[in-house]
């Protein structure tokens, strides 16, 4: 319709000093840095100084950073009693994760900057708890002695100290930096619209985590790893994407709404796999993808001339997440994992500098109606 903007595209609702999303570029800019300059090299708790506070941290304030978030690490009791009571109705990862969530503010005092750090730490917990959980296992004990990125590793696949690969774990912080914060997506504004209220951090990140829930926002690195699995081999690449195409299928993992080139995070997440399957992981199963997104690319060039679709993060985070060992059903709670840090910062940025959010409507139903009361019947004889 005329004067309204479907989806708010196009619509800029507010200001942030926290990422510049710049489709026609393909640049990606988080608090001043470029993603492919910070993701590799940074430390995840150096993201979370930067996003939180506007610059990167001082080597005590990283290390006091960095002890104050492995105490929070524990879950409140409830919290686990109800993760628990979740596998038993073998409720999705996904929704598990909002309702433990949920439960972080019980007995705590709302306080913002608090309530930040306690979310960024018990989220690896939440994950999993409930991963070792819906699997008929025991979780592990929490540990203060790890980084957030390693605390990961060792949360979900109960390795040792040290037997957590230094690769793999840089591989998955590179994985958690590239992905922390995108603009206003759909779960960052759910919960910059929350807060907006002056409702408390822990309700606007649940908001988030259910927006997150959505297929067509968390849900893609999945089916993009399912394609390369169903071509199985590289001389069915051609045939089985130009049957995909031809049936008017889209190809997951290419083509952003936003990115009108190639996604920036992609380079990112695309060096840090190579870099990683060099020494590990599965290399003919890398080889196949490589090989499944330049065939793809060749025939959505042909297929599709002028529409720009390129490779986008969910190819990559796909083919990255597999080779770290992560099976596909993890991979949006692994992004949620990441994407707190930027829900936090934004609920942070909101309070500080804005003002509720209430977009207008443009109505389009019927005016001017005449009311009648709906006639009584008639009482039987």
């Amino acid at each position: 319709m005329p004067g309204t903007h479907e989806g708010l595209e196009g619509i800029k609702a507010t200001s942030t000093r926290l990422s510049l999303v710049d489709g026609t570029a393909g640049r990606l800019i988080l608090a001043g840095y470029d993603v492919e300059a910070i993701a590799p090299r940074a430390k995840f708790e150096e993201m979370a100084h930067l996003l939180w506070y506007g610059r990167l941290p001082m080597g005590h304030e990283l290390e006091t950073l960095k002890r104050d978030l492995a105490s929070r690490r524990r879950l409140p009791k409830p919290t686990s009693t109800l993760l628990r009571d979740a596998a038993k109705a073998s409720t999705p990862i996904i929704d598990a994760v909002r309702m433990a969530v949920a439960t972080l503010s019980l007995g705590r005092i709302e306080a913002p900057e608090e309530d930040t750090r306690t979310l960024l730490a018990a989220f690896p917990t939440i994950v999993g708890e409930y991963w070792h959980l819906i699997n008929a296992e025991e979780p592990v004990e929490p540990r203060a002695d790890l980084s957030h990125a390693e605390y990961c590793l060792y949360q979900i696949f109960g390795c040792l100290p040290e037997e957590i690969d230094p690769e793999r774990t840089r591989g998955l912080e590179t994985y958690l930096n590239t992905v922390c914060d995108h603009g206003l997506n759909a779960s960052t504004f759910a919960a910059r619209v929350i807060v907006s209220t002056h409702s408390d951090l822990v309700s606007a990140v649940t908001g988030a985590v259910g927006a997150l829930k959505g297929p067509l926002h968390g849900g893609a690195p999945g089916p993009a790893l399912d394609m390369v699995g169903e071509i199985s081999t590289a001389d069915r690449a051609e045939q089985v994407i130009l049957a995909k195409l031809e049936r008017g299928e889209r190809l997951m993992g290419f083509g952003h709404r936003v990115y009108r080139t190639r996604d920036p995070r992609a380079d990112v997440l695309a060096a840090a796999a190579e870099k990683f399957y060099a020494t590990s992981g599965d290399k003919d199963f890398y080889a196949l993808a490589r090989q499944v997104e330049k065939t793809a690319l060749r025939l959505l060039s042909k297929h599709k001339p002028g529409r720009h679709l390129d490779t986008n993060v969910e190819f990559y985070t796909a083919l990255l997440l597999n080779g770290l060992g992560f099976p596909k059903e993890l991979f949006t709670p692994i992004f949620a994992i990441a994407r707190v840090l930027g829900w936090t910062a934004h609920c942070l940025e909101q309070l500080r500098n804005g003002r509720l959010i209430r977009p207008d409507a443009e109505y389009i139903g019927p005016v001017d109606l005449t009311f009648s009361s709906v006639p009584t019947a008639s009482p039987l004889n």
